[in-house]
């Protein structure tokens, strides 16, 4: 099989870590390559960012000289919105189109004006601390640990302020797969989820998995299986076009 890169965008709040794991459980052919942000991980000193299409642009400036032949990007909930605009930007740039997105855990571009009502709001420290126990991922010795707090709180916000400042614009449909994961408790309802397949003239599907916002970590097993299906085939189907 050839080798494929998967980048990976991490959700509100988080650094490129959260990813880290998935490096042990997939097959040699699928390279993980998590994306760091900036204001967090290794990029902690670097300013937050509030601007969507300002953030997807300096990533791929910096992820194009990465890309070494077939690759996919990943994201979670603020991550899959990124990736989708990454792919973009990427296109904006001449670079070559990834072999599949992978959106989970969020609405549609299209479907943001009801689901992140609120989230561009200025929050206390203690509403994101209740946002992130309304979540579900976050254990509550770290919410009460001071020093992690201090250092989360004021990423979670500038994240939520991300996603609430963006405005989708229609443009021209994607040429990749969309493979969307959402879970069954989570807030987004599959008429949202469903609607991603708006945003391409390839293939779509979507899986339902049980669990909350963060069932990619709750069903991490099933969550794997299906990239590593989903990349096969579309690895596949990216080398028939390409022999056309």
């Amino acid at each position: 099989m050839t080798t494929v890169q998967l980048f990976c965008l991490p959700y509100s709040g988080a650094s490129a870590m959260v990813y880290s794991r998935w490096r042990r459980a997939l097959p040699e052919w699928l390279s993980v390559q998590p994306v760091e942000l900036p204001g967090r991980g290794a990029r902690l000193g670097e300013p937050l960012q509030t601007d969507m299409q300002a953030l997807a642009r300096q990533l791929v400036r910096e992820l194009i000289p990465r890309i070494n032949g077939p690759y996919a990007l990943f994201g979670h909930s603020l991550g899959a919105l990124l990736a989708f605009e990454m792919i973009h930007a990427l296109r904006e740039f001449g670079a070559p189109s990834p072999v599949s997105l992978f959106a989970s855990g969020t609405a549609a571009p299209s479907q943001r004006d009801d689901y992140a009502r609120g989230f561009a709001d200025p929050k206390t420290d203690d509403e994101l601390k209740a946002e992130l126990r309304d979540l579900n991922g976050t254990a509550q010795e770290v919410l009460d640990n001071q020093e992690l707090m201090d250092l989360t709180l004021p990423v979670l916000r500038a994240d939520f302020r991300l996603c609430g400042l963006y405005e989708y614009r229609s443009r021209p449909r994607l040429d990749c797969p969309i493979h969307v994961l959402g879970g069954k408790q989570d807030k987004a309802t599959q008429e949202q989820l469903i609607a991603w397949q708006l945003e391409s003239a390839a293939n779509f599907s979507l899986e339902m998995l049980p669990g909350t916002h963060f069932f990619i970590h709750e069903q991490q097993a099933k969550v794997l299986r299906i990239l590593r299906h989903c990349l096969e085939v579309d690895v596949r189907r990216s080398s028939r076009l390409a022999c056309a």
